[in-house]
């Protein structure tokens, strides 16, 4: 059978099995389809508005457009799916395989500002101090000590973003939970060397903003504690823990554990600041009264300054044959 030939604007189109029709336009057509119409007044005059009510029904939103629909207890599971993939699918976008993860206080801020608080609370107090006011000037006295944390997680924040910037792959990053004080910290110090850093946040009945020092495109906002914790700890390659209340204590004590119990493999955990963690958890106590092994004793260790903490990390990871950051091939091939 001989081909037959056609135009179809500037192309000749080609058929052996006849003319071929031009393509249909992806979205739109020539004429409506019956049910693109609302039923005409004329046979029925109140259809108009029977159809906008079943339109502004919530049965009949869309399930991912109807919030009331999505917070309902039988929901859960589909939330808890929709909330962890989001940042999975987009860190992995990004190209992120390791994390140093950061824990610490949002309360210690970097040592300008601590000492800004204290002047202020010591000039309230002046002429008519009361037990509260003393009580609050002691606590921004100990904030202001211990705000030194503040930049040796900034230091560690600029080690991890130089080292990371230095490999090709870019691929292990600072991950803090994305809120002031430590956290900022750390975030902040891979900001100052044009490194990227990744930030958790947690929705709150009170809204925690981000610190402004997270790269944009990965700060994630999840709704529960458990899927965050899962995301912290899935590319961890180091925790590092800096003095910090309930939330710090529950991230790091929850990582003993699933370390203690080998649910995952060990990581390197570097508690900084030894005189205050050594006051916080008596860890030889616990081994004294048999409620822990003397082994776990060594599931971490002390550190003090941003080199020291990521020194200990790198070299930690090579004595398991298995470094950080494998080296850069100059082989260029024969």
């Amino acid at each position: 059978m001989k081909a037959r030939r056609r135009q179809n604007g500037d192309k000749t189109v080609v058929s052996r099995l006849g003319t071929i029709p031009p393509p249909p336009h992806p979205l739109h057509r020539t004429e409506p389809l019956p049910w693109q119409n609302i039923k005409s007044a004329i046979d029925d005059p109140e259809a108009h508005n029977r159809v906008e009510a079943i339109i502004r029904s919530e049965s009949y939103r869309l399930a991912i457009q109807d919030p009331s629909f999505l917070d309902r207890d039988d929901v859960r599971g589909p939330r808890l799916e929709v909330d962890y993939l989001k940042p999975e699918l987009l860190l992995r976008q990004h190209g992120i395989e390791g994390t140093i993860v950061v824990f610490g206080s949002t309360r210690i801020c970097e040592p300008e500002a601590a000492q800004r608080n204290l002047g202020a609370l010591r000039a309230a107090a002046e002429g008519h101090p009361d037990a509260g006011s003393l009580m609050r000037l002691r606590v921004a006295e100990r904030i202001l000590e211990k705000a030194r944390f503040y930049e040796i997680a900034r230091d560690l924040g600029r080690e991890v973003g130089r080292s990371n910037r230095a490999h090709p792959q870019q691929s292990v990053v600072i991950m803090t939970g994305s809120g002031p004080g430590i956290m900022e910290a750390a975030n902040r110090g891979a900001f100052d060397v044009g490194a990227r850093s990744v930030g958790l946040n947690i929705s709150l009945p009170h809204e925690q903003f981000p610190n402004p020092y997270v790269s944009p495109d990965l700060c994630f906002c999840v709704h529960y504690f458990g899927i965050r914790k899962l995301h912290f700890l899935i590319r961890a390659k180091a925790l590092v823990v800096f003095p910090g209340g309930f939330g710090t204590l529950d991230e790091l004590f929850e990582t003993l554990t699933l370390i203690q119990t080998r649910k995952i493999k060990p990581i390197p955990i570097v508690l900084v600041g030894e005189e205050f963690w050594r006051r916080a958890i008596d860890i030889d106590f616990l081994v004294e009264e048999g409620v822990v092994d003397p082994e776990d004793r060594d599931l971490f260790w002390y550190a003090e300054t941003g080199q020291e903490i990521w020194d200990d990390i790198l070299n930690w990871h090579a004595a398991t044959g298995a470094p950080l950051f494998p080296p850069i091939s100059t082989n260029l091939g024969r």
